[in-house]
């Protein structure tokens, strides 16, 4: 046996006798912490230099050479196989403008992957100008408001007739506009007959404008008709859509022989179906001081309340049925007794709502 192999015998004796050796010692050591821990090792022998390496009879033959592999990648262009993309300036290139803040992508490397073809596309994807930004737009639609156009609109909201015990009656309520989204001409007319006499009938001319989306401010002339002798009064009011589409209208007469008149309305319409719609409807009107004339006392003169439904025929036209109770105070009812008249009235009416 060599003497190498001695050595390595003796070494493989050692790390053995230290780590059968080692669990005991410290076992001991845990049980007698006196008990010292210097372990006797063997003494190292002497150890013959070793011999310098035989070399192979195959190494000094040339290696052979490897065939070469094909680059899924194409080979750069002349002139760019050492370009350094780390030491490029990114602001300096056209239409990089803005890339300052580049110097953290050092690392990244920028070698675009090949098309289907195997080679890089040569036409950068163009910037978007204004001109391409217009085509994208649609148009506005036609909702924008034009105060420059001029529009208009006639709805007759009531004309009716029914059959009471004071006699035939007919009725009328409609209003017109002409004009843009902001200013506007409008009309508005209503009246009353029963037995074949007027009990009022008035027209009013007005100047509109929107103050806002839903609510337009109104002043203008109010002419009355009959009974009585004609004549005219200023009128000045509010009207427009309250929360929950609350149709709601405010109108002060002043002038004329009641001094000063305010008349209140509202209503709202009720989908039950798409052509089924019930319409409450209220109106209240006082006087500051009594029209015998015209049968009208100071203070409260009236309160009228209706319940129409009617049926959408089309768009435009709808006939309807309905309730109307109406109910005079103070003067005004003193005015209709002497008159023959009841106080109060209830009536059963039919009638047509059109537009255009």
């Amino acid at each position: 046996m060599s003497r190498a192999h001695a050595t390595s015998r003796n070494g493989l004796r050692a790390v053995a006798f230290c780590a059968f050796a080692s669990p005991s010692l410290l076992l001991a050591q845990a049980m007698d912490p006196n008990m010292p821990m210097d372990m006797p090792m063997p003494a190292p022998k002497s150890v013959a230099p070793a011999k310098p390496p035989v070399k192979h009879p195959a190494a000094n033959k040339p290696a052979a050479k490897k065939p070469a592999t094909t680059s899924a990648f194409p080979a750069p262009p002349a002139g760019q196989e050492g370009t350094d993309h780390a030491a490029m300036d990114h602001a300096a290139m056209p239409g990089m403008e803005g890339m300052e803040g580049m110097e953290g992508m050092q690392g990244v490397d920028h070698a675009m992957a090949p098309s289907a073809g195997g080679k890089l596309p040569r036409t950068p994807i163009p910037e978007l100008t204004d001109a391409d930004r217009a085509a994208a737009r649609p148009p506005a639609g036609g909702h924008a408001m034009d105060a420059s156009r001029v529009h208009s609109y006639v709805l007759v909201d009531q004309l009716e007739a029914w059959d009471a015990s004071p006699g035939r009656g007919q009725a009328w309520r409609g209003q017109a506009w002409i004009g843009g989204d902001i200013q506007r001409l409008w009309l508005r007319s209503e009246g009353e007959r029963v037995g074949g006499a007027s009990r009022r009938a008035e027209l009013e001319v007005l100047y509109g404008r929107a103050i806002s989306p839903w609510w337009t401010a109104l002043a203008g002339l109010r002419h009355d008709f009959d009974p009585g002798h004609a004549q005219d009064v200023a009128a000045i009011g509010i009207m427009g859509t309250a929360p929950y589409k609350y149709e709601v209208a405010a109108t002060a007469y002043l002038g004329g022989d009641s001094g000063a008149a305010l008349r209140l309305e509202g209503e709202y319409d009720v989908l039950l179906t798409n052509r089924l719609i019930l319409q409450p409807h209220l109106e209240l009107n006082a006087s500051a001081r009594g029209d015998a004339a015209r049968g009208l006392g100071a203070g409260l003169d009236s309160v009228e309340a209706g319940l129409r439904l009617r049926y959408q025929v089309s768009q435009r036209v709808a006939p309807y049925i309905g309730v109307v109770r109406e109910q005079s105070f103070g003067g005004t009812a003193g005015l209709r007794r002497a008159a023959g008249d009841e106080a109060s009235d209830t009536r059963v009416v039919a009638g047509l709502r059109f537009w255009f």
